[in-house]
């Protein structure tokens, strides 16, 4: 089974750009389902709907998150349905009557105004190291992007002359203003910081850590909490939280929710939906201006 989900990892990325975060995902979770495969000695092409819901409750034993099991089934049907159309060694699917477990929305987490002005007052201009990580808050609020995006960045994403970032995410690309604050940051940070901290002209990463390497995930997530701890915010913050925010107050403050969905690059707007429950009174205001007899 080793060949065949090199294979496909190898499709998934060739063939359909998909991005490295969910590359690794699949790739973590099919390993995982292939080590459970031989441990109970079942070939892979011998795999029955009964196989793959008595694995579905090995992960919940495991107390594996409804999210871990939703995502680790749909790796292992796309692999199934890769294997069908490719190979034709499967002749079934047999994640084909396989349900995922229902997933909660939880209220996302977000921060006032306020409470993104104090955070990102926090780093200052004194060394290099603040000049990075002030330039990575204001750009984690004012892109909305998600973190993953954010470290997979190289300098030329960024148009400088016409305030937008290229995402790019998988086969999908959008375009993302960013603000006045954010731009200022982050040139003084291109400009004054990155050439020293790189060690390389090979680098091409936006943000790059102090030994002049590209940032991970862990590293990002460390600054947040560094900088949260400095601010006295009591809230958990996560760079996801400054993406919640983002969404939040533009909607707050009248932006349209396909607007938003576009720049947070859901591809359904229901995920989007969710930011609706922050509008503190936003609609009542809209349908006044609006409605003719309001």
């Amino acid at each position: 089974m080793d060949k065949q989900l090199k294979q496909f990892i190898k499709y998934l990325e060739v063939d359909r750009k998909a991005a490295n975060n969910t590359l690794q995902s699949y790739k973590r979770d099919l390993v995982q389902f292939k080590d459970y495969l031989n441990e109970n000695d079942i070939k892979y092409t011998k795999v029955t709907e009964k196989d793959i819901n008595n694995y579905i409750k090995h992960l919940a034993d495991c107390e594996k998150k409804p999210t871990t099991i939703s995502r680790t089934i749909a790796a292992i049907r796309r692999f199934y349905q890769f294997e069908m159309k490719s190979k034709k060694t499967i002749k079934i699917d047999p994640t084909a009557n396989i349900k995922s477990p229902s997933i909660d929305k939880r209220t996302p987490s977000i921060l006032s105004l306020d409470e993104v002005n104090l955070l990102l007052k926090q780093p200052t201009d004194v060394d290099l190291k603040g000049i990075r990580d002030k330039a990575m808050l204001e750009f984690a609020y004012a892109s909305g992007m998600r973190v993953s995006e954010i470290i997979d960045l190289n300098v030329q994403d960024v148009i400088f002359e016409e305030g937008m970032v290229v995402c790019k995410n998988g086969r999908k690309n959008r375009m993302i203003p960013l603000g006045k604050m954010c731009l200022k940051a982050l040139k003084d940070y291109v400009d004054n910081a990155r050439d020293i901290l790189v060690k390389s002209d090979k680098e091409i990463a936006l943000f790059v850590n102090l030994n002049g390497k590209r940032l991970t995930r862990q590293g990002f997530w460390k600054i947040i909490k560094y900088y949260q701890e400095q601010a006295n915010i009591t809230k958990d913050i996560t760079p996801h939280t400054l993406r919640h925010s983002f969404a939040t107050h533009l909607l707050q403050n009248g932006a349209d929710l396909k607007s938003i969905q576009m720049m947070l690059g859901h591809s359904d707007i229901s995920s989007t939906q969710v930011y609706m429950q922050f509008q503190n009174g936003g609609l009542n205001d809209i349908y006044k201006k609006a409605h003719p007899r309001a």
